[in-house]
């Protein structure tokens, strides 16, 4: 450790207490000895124009925010962006382990302060697609050269997907902080804060600038609330879909903009067709089916598709994987996600009492004549279609046939009175006429199932549109995406209503 250094910014630190007008601050702090960071930004034109720092706590945290401001100051943007616990541990002369926590903690507040201003300019003041030389957070790239900005979560597919884009040009990473909750696990979501941190990490073993987009107020308005309030109406929503289509990539597309990207990467499995088409281009399934996630992305407007890259729509995911260990990332081997990321170490039903007050409440379980045949602890824990939970004891297994929120009521029944051959979907959009739909996957991890579209619906908004199946199907849960497909293709998508009953 070189202490003329540590010293210098100990006794005479760079910018403390020093507020820029018209700076965004971050903070950062509660390690074990009450170290605090609070770093300030004035950013304009793509570039840092000032920064100052306050904190208390031990000197070293007050030296790394002294090391932070002098790194930050006057220089662009994605420069700024690559700076890290290792660019300031070296401008200190080398912290030794133990006061290596000082660099970090100092990291986290000048990230957070330039994931703000980055947030003001490239999306403004809650207007997606704010352009303009004030709203550029970078140069462009140079003459006849490209610029992608990937969406990196933390996660095996994310990482390989900007490793891939890093070898073919100019690569900058993002992160979306997209909910904070005491009682989740953060190691096991990927929007947590502790998942930017790890994204942060890897992007800079990279060599890429990292920037994070706070969108917690956007996703609790667009994805949360929904999703208590589907519930509330007996539905069972899919709240990735509404994220992928309305949130998260609508404001990693702003930004895109704003840095001079010509697209954006995520490590989504699925691939793009038709790009040249005059409707624009169409989602296509991945190459490979065991991983497919077109279901989540079919809410996808097609002007957002034209921009969009999926560098893993042809890759499995051993080879994924194998390119992450070949390229000696260390999330090479890190479990898939399993938990919708605001559910990370707690369970729906907690989370729906705890955020939505939909606490226990005793109902009715009946058949489909109205016989009572148990009570259930609140129609929000069932869907259509499960079995297990309704402690109805022995006799045929039955199953939720239909919820009736305004009763608090369970209708149940025999599997056989699942079946239905027609699916009602609302507020749809075919990218296509209609009468090219071959099939609809009414679930994530299912197969799609030969159908049409009742009529010859145009391309275009459809207020409700009917599916008809080939051979009668489970009824699927209300609330969730019917995924139009033309083989392999999105040709469009609804939101499935209550069941239509299998003729007879």
């Amino acid at each position: 450790m070189d202490l003329t250094r540590f010293e210098h910014h100990l006794e005479s630190p760079q910018g403390r207490r020093h507020l820029p007008d018209e700076a965004f601050t971050g903070a950062a702090g509660g390690a074990s000895c009450c170290d605090h960071v609070k770093i300030s930004l004035a950013v304009e034109r793509g570039r840092v124009l000032d920064a100052g720092f306050d904190g208390d706590g031990c000197g070293s945290a007050l030296a790394a925010g002294s090391a932070a401001v002098a790194l930050a100051r006057g220089r662009p943007v994605l420069e700024v962006a690559r700076i890290g616990a290792r660019e300031i541990s070296a401008e200190l002369g080398g912290l030794s382990p133990g006061k290596l926590h000082a660099a970090e903690l100092a990291a986290d507040a000048l990230h957070r302060a330039l994931g703000a201003a980055v947030r003001e300019r490239a999306l403004g003041s809650g207007a997606l697609g704010a352009s303009g030389p004030d709203r550029a957070l970078a140069a462009p790239p140079d003459a006849g050269a490209s610029r992608t900005l990937v969406a990196l979560s933390g996660g095996v597919d994310s990482a390989v997907a900007a490793l891939l884009c890093a070898r073919a040009g100019e690569t900058i990473a993002v992160t979306l902080e997209l909910w904070a909750d005491h009682e989740n696990d953060e190691e096991r979501s990927c929007c947590s804060a502790s998942a930017v941190r790890g994204a942060r990490a890897i992007a800079h073993q990279m060599g890429l600038a990292h920037l994070t987009l706070d969108l917690r107020r956007e996703f609790r308005a667009g994805v949360v609330d929904p999703f208590i309030s589907g519930h509330a109406a007996g539905e069972t929503p899919n709240p990735c879909v509404r994220c992928n289509g309305h949130v998260r990539l609508d404001a990693m597309l702003a930004l895109a903009g704003a840095l001079g990207c010509e697209r954006l990467a995520t490590g989504h499995y699925a691939r793009v067709a038709d790009r040249e088409h005059a409707c624009g281009p169409l989602l296509r399934a991945a190459a490979d089916p065991a991983k497919d996630q077109t279901y989540m992305l079919a809410a996808l407007a097609p002007e957002s598709l034209a921009m969009l890259s999926f560098p893993l729509g042809e890759l499995t995911k051993p080879e994924v994987r194998r390119v992450a260990a070949e390229a000696g990332l260390p999330v090479a081997s890190k479990p898939d996600s399993q938990d919708l990321c605001f559910l990370a170490g707690t369970d729906r039903t907690r989370f729906l009492a705890r955020h939505g007050g939909l606490g226990e409440r005793s109902g009715d379980v009946v058949d489909s004549r109205g016989a009572v045949l148990g009570r259930h602890r609140g129609h929000e824990g069932f869907t259509v279609g499960q079995r297990r939970g309704l402690r109805l004891g022995g006799g045929e297994p039955l199953y939720v046939l239909e919820k009736d929120p305004q009763r608090n009521r369970l209708v149940v029944g025999p599997r056989s009175d699942l079946l239905t051959d027609r699916v009602a979907i609302r507020g749809a959009r075919l990218h296509r006429s209609g009468e090219r739909v071959d099939g609809v996957k009414l679930r994530y991890h299912s197969q799609p199932l030969p159908a049409r579209i009742a009529g010859t619906p145009s391309a275009g908004n459809h207020t409700a549109l009917t599916v008809e199946l080939d051979a009668a199907a489970d009824a699927p849960a209300p609330g969730q995406l019917a995924c139009l497909m033309d083989g392999d293709l999105v040709v469009g998508w609804g939101t499935i209503t209550r069941p239509v009953r299998a003729a007879s």
